[in-house]
C-alpha cells in the first residue's frame, strides 16, 4: 500500500467553550477547521484535521449529556509535529501554559506538553509510533 490510509479512529472531546476551543485549536496550534455544525454558542459536530494526517472531533458540553457523556478538560491526545522547537515558541508567545518543556525522549522524540484553555492536555513531537507489522 502506497498511500497512508485516511482516518478511521477520531479522538473526541467536550467543551465548555467549543467556539473558543476551536479558534485555539485552529490559530494557536494549527489544525484546520474542517467543518462546524450548530448555532450560536452551541457546536453540535466540529472537524479539526491535522496537516500532518488525521484529526479530532468535538462539541458543546450539554446539560443532558446528549450521546457522548466526556467531561471538558479531560482529554488527552500525541500529535505528530516536524517542527516542535517552532510550535512549541508559537504556542508559548501566544499564551499556551506548556505543562511539559522541550526534551528529548530516550525513544528518539523531541517534544513537550500544554494545557489548551478547557483543561485538555495535548503533547507534540516527532515520534511518529512504529511501523504497523504486515
Amino acid at each position: 500500500m502506497s498511500e497512508t490510509p485516511a482516518p478511521q479512529v477520531w479522538p473526541t472531546l467536550r467543551a465548555t467553550d467549543a467556539r473558543a476551543l476551536i479558534r485555539f485549536l485552529v490559530d494557536v496550534v494549527g489544525f484546520e477547521e474542517t467543518a462546524v455544525f450548530g448555532d450560536g454558542d452551541v457546536v453540535e459536530h466540529a472537524q479539526l484535521s491535522w496537516p500532518f494526517g488525521g484529526g479530532i472531533m468535538l462539541g458543546s458540553d450539554r446539560e443532558d449529556g446528549g450521546k457522548w457523556c466526556l467531561r471538558p478538560g479531560t482529554f488527552g491526545a500525541y500529535v505528530v509535529v516536524d517542527d516542535p522547537d517552532a510550535l512549541c515558541a508559537k504556542v508559548t508567545a501566544a499564551g499556551a501554559e506548556v505543562i511539559a518543556e522541550l526534551n528529548d525522549t530516550h525513544y528518539g522524540s523531541r517534544e513537550f506538553a500544554i494545557l489548551d484553555p478547557e483543561g485538555n492536555r495535548w503533547s507534540f513531537g516527532t515520534y511518529r509510533g512504529e511501523p504497523r507489522k504486515s
